[in-house]
């Protein structure tokens, strides 16, 4: 597994650690027990993004852009190309036009 920790912004005292949970396939993050998530699969050289969940009382605070980005640059650095199931990754990558260029 792999971790990267994140401080939120400023408005918040929270700090955060996205871990690359390999055997579960999805990057995660523990909220005080509570976790927040991107699901992926990789076949071959494709990552797809499935899905992601951020517990309510945490939405609004970045944590899911964080996943996003995360994963965008996990694809990046392990030349993957990214398949996006999920629409809040779409959502995020129609804003994001840096990671066009891994997209399939």
């Amino acid at each position: 597994m792999d971790g990267i920790n994140y401080p939120t912004n400023n408005l918040s005292k929270m700090s955060y650690t996205i871990i690359n949970n390999t055997e579960a396939g999805r990057f995660e993050v523990d909220l005080n027990g509570k976790p927040a998530y991107e699901n992926y699969s990789i076949s071959g050289n494709v990552i797809t993004f499935i899905g992601n969940y951020v517990p309510p009382e945490h939405r609004g605070k970045g944590i899911a852009a964080e996943m996003a980005k995360h994963g965008f640059e996990y694809a990046k650095a392990n030349n993957l190309k990214v398949v996006i199931l999920c629409p809040y990754i779409l959502d995020y990558s129609r804003k994001h036009s840096e990671y066009k260029s891994l997209l399939a």
